[in-house]
């Protein structure tokens, strides 16, 4: 059959058309990927904590796998939110813990409903340090003796950083005490101060009774003698039981294991009532801008969910004492949203 020139011509005007379309389709595919230069911002302006070195971990390899050059950057919770919010081109992601919403939840200042604002990437860790001691000539020998302690009328004082992770345990353990010694509650008292270094400050100078503080910073104090005014013991870590079987056999520094889990549950409760028991696994997540590419999340689900089968990192986040715990961007968004409705209960029963 002979086509006129007039058809070959609308054929070809036809293909050039439609390349153009297969490229701009490519084009478009090629906009949804991370590319050139990443800034992973993260909750903390402190490159020693437990937020820089677990986000270094993860995005170290994800960098690597991918071939993008990604940094993080310390710039504390206020400043990595804005920075946030002016970036949907996915050159600004975002690395943070469970405070990223018990801020909100506490009405701290800066702090939204990250469900609404922004979008909720993979959980990558568990720090299952968080704890609370007290001086080692404490009366209290455990955490009962302190519930019980303020259900008699005790004023005992609890050095926290309001707002967040140091305080879900100090709200849990007072509602506890509301539901076993009603109307005692306010006997425990909230020393309300800043970092770690602050919270210890106000146990060697007897400012508390107990601290909030961690395996990984306070550990070392449970080490020094009696007699010393800087030592310490725990009473009390709120992870899971679960969570802790996981770490390493050796534990941290001098404590194993086995001795960590003689803090927690089933071995020291706190009653929500109803047979429940408070716990509180620290967690981390990716957050991202609300208007990022789709092919962008995916693009990161994919690449540490083959990073995670591959195992290295599993290895080095468990010697850092951290616990593995990736979940993809979809998973982990309903599991956090689970998570806050649980401890947002415990905020409302004593406000």
């Amino acid at each position: 059959m002979l086509l006129s020139r007039k058809t070959l011509m609308s054929v070809s005007v036809a293909g050039v058309m439609m390349g153009a379309a297969l490229g701009s389709g490519v084009a478009m595919a090629q906009d949804a990927q991370l590319r050139g230069n990443v800034r992973v911002v993260i909750g903390s302006t402190s490159t020693g904590g437990d937020t820089y070195q677990n986000a270094s971990i993860v995005v170290d390899r994800l960098a690597e796998h991918l071939g993008v050059n990604m940094k993080v950057d310390a710039v504390g919770a206020s400043s990595a939110f804005r920075t946030l919010d002016r970036d949907s081109r996915g050159n600004t992601l975002m690395i943070f813990h469970d405070q990223s919403y018990l801020g909100h939840l506490y009405g701290v200042q800066g702090y939204d409903d990250i469900f609404e604002k922004y979008t909720i990437g993979p959980t990558i860790a568990i720090n299952p340090g968080n704890a609370y001691l007290v001086p080692m000539d404490s009366p209290y020998q455990s955490l009962d003796d302190i519930i019980e302690a303020v259900g008699s009328g005790e004023t005992v004082r609890v050095a926290i950083q309001p707002g967040g992770v140091s305080e879900i345990g100090f709200s849990a353990l007072k509602n506890a005490i509301a539901i076993e010694h009603p109307g005692q509650e306010d006997n425990l008292v909230a020393v309300n101060t800043g970092s770690q270094s602050d919270k210890n400050q106000q146990l060697f100078d007897g400012q508390a009774d107990v601290i909030n503080g961690s395996v990984q910073a306070n550990e070392q104090y449970t080490r020094l003698p009696e007699s010393d005014q800087k030592a310490m013991r725990f009473v009390w870590l709120t992870a899971r039981q679960e969570t802790i079987e996981q770490a390493p056999e050796e534990g941290l520094g001098q404590t194993t294991r086995d001795q960590l889990l003689e803090y927690v549950e089933p071995n020291v409760t706190v009653t929500m009532g109803d047979d429940e028991n408070f716990t509180f696994d620290k967690e981390f997540f990716f957050l991202y801008n609300k208007e990022m590419d789709q092919g962008i999340i995916d693009q990161i689900d994919e690449a540490l969910t083959e990073i995670f089968d591959e195992g290295d990192v599993q290895e080095a986040q468990l010697n850092a004492f951290f616990i593995p715990d990736f979940k993809p961007s979809a998973e982990a968004s309903e599991y956090l949203q689970d998570k806050m409705s649980r401890y947002q209960d415990i905020i409302s029963n004593i406000n």
